[in-house]
Formats: C-alpha cells, structure tokens, sequence
C-alpha cells in the first residue's frame, strides 16, 4: 500500500468522527448487524477500517481482524492490539493481524465469512484483494462489501470537490459503482444474494443541516433506492460441480421394496423352456 492511500484511510478513520461520518458509521452498522447475524460458521474475518466494528453481532467463535502495518502503527495513535476488539463481549476468540490485504494471511478455503468495509476503495490492487477474497474462502462462504457510490450526491459532491481543491470524502478513494463490483464478483463465482443502498441527505458537512434532511431516507428507498450514498452487497461463492448430499434413507428402501420376492398364492405354472433350433440353410 503507497503511502498516499495509508493517509486517504487514515483520512477516512478521522472521517467517520465527523457528523457526516457518524452518519454513515451509523447505517452501515445496522447492516451488518442484519446481515452478519444469520450467517454461521467458524471463522470470520473483517478487512480493513477497524474503526467499524461490522462482526459485532455475528456468533461464529473465531473472529479476526487484518490491518495493513503501516496503518496500525499510525492510526490515530492506537496501538495494534487494540484493534481486536471487533464483537461486544468475551466469548468469541478475537485476533488482531497485520497483513496486505492482497496476500491474506489464510490457507485456502479456510473462512466462513469475510467482510469488506471499505477496503476495496482504497486498495492498490483491488481486484487483487477480491482473488485473495475467493481464495480463502470455503465453498458456499459468503462475502460482505460496503463502498461509496460514485452514481450518488456524495459521489457527484467528490468529483466537484477534487476539481476545487475541497473534497467531501479522501482524495484518493477509488471510489467503485456496483454494477462494476457485480462484475468482477461474477467473474471471480461469485453469486450477489442481497444488497441495498443507503444514506440519501445531501453531502453536508453540518449536523443541524442532516438532521433536518432526515426524511431523505425514507424518501430515498421509496422513490431513488440507486441513488444512495453507500452501498452493501452480499455475495456468495459458488463452486461449479459440487452440490449438497443429503440423507438417503429413502432411496435405500425404495430400492430395496422395489428388489424384495413376494409371496404368490395358487400353484406356480412352470412353462417348459422353448429351445431354438437353426435350421441349415
């Protein structure tokens, strides 16, 4: 990761303490509430933007959380074994790892769950860090991405911003559309299971002005759904050939009722074997 993008998340982090932050820390934590919650498993792993804790409500017992090095040692004055505190409580087993996020540090088919805040946005290799994604996962995993919309006020507020020399968001967020992440998560087996777009008030900088833009939302999912400020979409990955082998009980006994002698009643008339004879021709 180029010292450039380290600042932009570093950026982002402090970001996420402004009212605008707040408010976008505050849905996307309601969705993964939601969505993490039915998805179960043994190992989950958050990438990236540690400041949102998206496996808080998620009940596997192996949680980890991956930082990149040179973020840990620079976040916000934290220290890295801070940031293992992911999910409220002490009964999951929670691990703090720093690694790039391109070369995961997991045996292949290894996690149940792996979740994305962000962390797309900001990688050197994107792409790259969505093969690592389908590598560790096990078949059947699932995978969970939040990212800004570029098709939204924010997204059409960052591109104005840029020109001005006053950004709304950090500068350099490569900031994906969905279509183009439904895309690359097709070509890589992934099936898109759900997905949903949120945060619909206009890109103020001021608490007062979004609070009095709070009926946005509800308008927003109403009559603009595609237009929201961030996005989040589940996937699931998809492996050609295999499929799930359930009990087979029944096809056992069909089998065998099917095979099984029964008992006639009367006499039995045994017809005398009829012998072809060849004739010479």
């Amino acid at each position: 990761m180029t010292a450039q993008h380290s600042d932009s998340i570093i950026a982002l982090s402090r970001w996420l303490k402004t009212p605008a932050g707040r408010y976008a820390l505050e849905w996307e934590m309601s969705q993964f509430d939601q969505v993490v919650a039915d998805i179960f498993g043994f190992n989950a792993v958050q990438i990236g933007l540690l400041e949102i804790p998206a496996l808080r409500n998620n009940r596997m017992p192996f949680i980890f959380a991956a930082d990149e090095p040179v973020l840990s040692e620079e976040r916000l004055g934290e220290k890295p074994h801070a940031l293992a505190g992911v999910r409220a409580g002490a009964a999951p087993v929670t691990a703090s790892l720093l690694t790039r996020f391109e070369e995961l540090p997991f045996a292949a088919q290894s996690v149940d769950l792996l979740v994305l805040p962000h962390a797309l946005e900001f990688a050197d290799d994107p792409h790259q860090v969505l093969r690592e994604v389908e590598r560790v996962l096990i078949p059947e995993g699932q995978v969970v991405i939040t990212g800004f919309n570029p098709a939204s006020l924010w997204g059409i507020r960052q591109v104005v911003g840029r020109s001005v020399d006053s950004p709304f968001l950090p500068r350099v967020g490569q900031f994906l559309g969905l279509p183009r992440l439904k895309d690359w998560l097709k070509l890589l087996g992934f099936e898109v299971n759900r997905g949903r777009f949120g945060c619909y008030r206009p890109p103020f900088r001021s608490e007062k002005w979004l609070g009095r833009m709070g009926f946005l939302d509800y308008a927003g999912d109403r009559w603009w759904p595609i237009c929201g400020a961030i996005y989040m979409v589940s996937a699931v990955k998809r492996v050609p050939g295999m499929r799930l082998v359930g009990p087979v009980w029944k096809d056992r006994k069909a089998a065998s009722t099917a095979l099984a002698p029964t008992a006639q009643r009367g006499p039995i008339h045994r017809e005398r074997p009829r012998i072809a004879v060849l004739e010479e021709q």
